[in-house]
């Protein structure tokens, strides 16, 4: 795929045959007919294949779909996996994480990114194995996977998000919060990042419009404890997102995004949703993170309304992050 150019409804040639060729291996089928040809079997296809890995569905295959696709096609056992720049990503990342996880080895959150964390859990995994301490799974480390894998039971990652919750401090002063505002959203952003200003959290307000990934990074550097993006959704409704992929969930990430989700239903939203997605500003970032998409893409009287109600929105976020940080026998 060139990059740059966004496949969509209307395109044609090999980009799109190998688009749905890869499609076609992850089970959604596109007929013969349309082969080479983006039409409606196709576009179908990428937003059901959106759905499931949860990125924006939008039918539009960009960069994010695309890598998330060549991501898709990678099974444990088909690379060596080790520590690099830039880090390795797939969906036999992700599974060997889960593995390790469920041994004991705390390979960190089960976001397909082989970072330091998951070469760590490794090492240790093979120290305990008898094996070469090296940190990279190859032919033996998983033959040494597979013969104890059956003793797999739970996972140490959610043990540890849980104890990081209980351990966390139960006042937001002092705390650093990174807030990312889509265009569009920047009012509403101002508002929260005052509100938290007001009871003592450092914030970070960036309007940039800058790629997530990019953003996230910076957030990464600024060691943020918390991010909380703002931005328009795909469908109807209001959207508060937390990371999450397979049976893994970011617990603190989850907790906040249940949090804000209710009080923005009690501002007179309708359908609110708490759910698990895997954007990059979710799964790249190192910290509790949540999406709030609040209204819809393209609905202009929602953002409006929006817009003009944007104190008492911002108030009703600030208060949502506030119980879940504050309130440690908080039911939600």
């Amino acid at each position: 795929m060139t990059p740059g150019a966004d496949l969509l409804r209307g395109a044609s040639g090999e980009t799109v045959r190998d688009l749905q060729q890869r499609l076609g291996a992850l089970g959604f089928e596109i007929p013969a007919i349309e082969l080479g040809v983006f039409d409606e079997c196709t576009d179908t296809a990428v937003r059901s294949f959106q759905a499931a890995r949860g990125i924006h569905v939008d039918g539009v295959c960009g960069p994010l779909t695309w890598s998330a696709l060549v991501e898709s096609s990678y099974s444990l056992g088909d690379r060596l996996l080790y520590d690099r720049r830039p880090m390795l990503r797939g969906d036999d990342v992700a599974t060997l994480q889960r593995r390790l996880n469920a041994l004991g080895f705390d390979a960190g959150r089960e976001d397909g990114i082989f970072g330091p964390h998951t070469a760590r859990a490794v090492g240790e995994f093979q120290r305990n194995a008898g094996l070469t301490i090296d940190g990279i799974s190859g032919p033996h480390s998983l033959a040494a996977l597979d013969r104890v894998g059956s003793l797999a039971a739970g996972s140490i990652a959610e043990v540890r998000e849980r104890e990081l919750l209980r351990r966390r401090p139960r006042d937001l002063a002092g705390q650093r919060v990174f807030v990312v505002a889509t265009p569009g959203f920047e009012q509403l952003a101002d508002a929260v990042s005052r509100g938290l200003g007001v009871i003592g959290a450092d914030t970070v307000l960036d309007i940039s419009g800058d790629d997530h990934s990019f953003i996230a990074e910076i957030a990464n550097r600024y060691q943020a404890d918390l991010l909380l993006a703002l931005q328009p959704g795909d469908l109807p409704g209001c959207r508060c997102a937390h990371y999450a992929s397979g049976a893994f969930r970011s617990e603190s990430g989850y907790r906040v995004a249940a949090a804000v989700a209710e009080e923005l239903s009690k501002q007179g939203f309708q359908r609110v949703e708490t759910i698990g997605r895997t954007f990059p500003l979710l799964r790249e970032t190192r910290m509790a993170a949540v999406v709030c998409e609040p209204v819809e893409r393209g609905n202009p009287d929602a953002m409006r309304a929006l817009v003009e109600r944007s104190g008492d929105i911002g108030r009703a976020i600030v208060h949502g992050i506030r119980r879940a940080i504050e309130e440690p026998d908080l039911d939600i």
